[in-house]
């Protein structure tokens, strides 16, 4: 039996530690478990996080082991390896591969009931190997995805245009990485649709601002990581609307990741599309009408990722 407030985290990292802070803003769990291997600094954390619970709702939050998540009601995986001097990315790839296949394995021993949620890099093909891991429902794994993409996009559109960018739907869809598709097909702002609100815009958006703006959103990992190293503080507000929406059953349609069957042809990879996430996880994938152009790069984006998971033990 899971208890409903419960989230584990495997992984405190820079993300992991980030997310279990806004989380403890949050006021959305009762209990936050902390996993990592390095058990030390993994103290220090949890006793700095804890130093802050008088001025924050109510949790318990303390490190464990895996025999620890057995009444977690989500998992997140946010644990990886970092790449080596001289390691390949394939390399890197089937190490965390690895890393991931172990931790799924040893916490479905104890929970086989919870919503996994995969945030590790790349995030695909992790959730990928979680899912085949874990033998669970295609519904209870999912990766963040390009629920953070997603939002960047509408950032950049809610500047472009003079608009509140909670006022912005737009989707990024496909691989959360360099195969990414963001669909301006689909973009409106409050229902009026993007060319009628561009009619007004400060700046017009011509053909070359749009593939700069698209070029800007793929690129916006690269430049954050080259100026500061990594990227933690969106990515944890991403996760945390994914949780909320599984922990109090939102029906949320948010760009997760999970396994394809059948959606545009696509099958046996994991990928995002807009996707109904509730209670018990992504319910429902949407396939919505796409321009030709996009539906295309959707494919070749299923196809990057088919090659990056044909080459990794399962």
């Amino acid at each position: 039996m899971t208890d409903q407030r419960k989230i584990a985290i495997v992984g405190a990292g820079a993300v992991g530690i980030t997310f279990a802070y806004t989380l403890q803003l949050s006021g959305l769990a009762r209990e936050i478990l902390l996993i990592d291997l390095d058990k030390k600094r993994l103290a220090g954390e949890v006793d700095d996080l804890n130093h802050g619970l008088f001025f924050v709702p109510p949790v318990e939050i303390r490190m464990g082991d895996y025999e620890d998540c057995r009444d977690a009601r989500i998992i997140v995986i946010a644990a990886g390896a970092k790449q080596k001097p001289g390691e390949t990315r394939l390399d890197l790839l089937k190490r965390n591969a690895g890393i991931c296949r172990d931790i799924v394995r040893n916490i479905t021993k104890y929970n086989s009931e919870a919503v996994f949620l995969v945030v590790t890099n790349p995030v695909d093909v992790l959730t990928y190997v979680a899912l085949k891991s874990s033998g669970l429902p295609r519904n209870r794994v999912i990766g963040s995805g390009t629920v953070l993409d997603s939002a960047r996009f509408r950032f950049l559109l809610s500047r472009q245009c003079g608009i509140d960018p909670r006022n912005v739907h737009a989707y990024v869809l496909g691989e959360h990485g360099d195969s990414e598709v963001a669909v301006w097909s689909m973009i409106h702002m409050s229902g009026v649709p993007l060319e009628s609100v561009c009619q007004k815009c400060p700046n017009t958006l011509t053909k070359e601002k749009k593939e700069r703006l698209t070029n800007a959103v793929r690129e916006s990992a690269y430049h954050i990581i080259e100026a500061k190293g990594a990227t933690y503080y969106a990515v944890s507000l991403a996760m945390q609307k994914i949780v909320e929406a599984i922990l109090r059953d939102e029906k949320s349609i948010l760009t997760v990741s999970s396994l394809m069957e059948g959606e545009y042809g696509m099958g046996e990879v994991c990928l995002s599309l807009p996707t109904v996430v509730g209670a018990g996880g992504a319910e429902r994938v949407l396939s919505p009408p796409l321009a030709p152009k996009e539906r295309d790069a959707l494919l070749n984006s299923a196809r990057v990722l088919k090659e990056s998971i044909d080459q990794i033990d399962l």
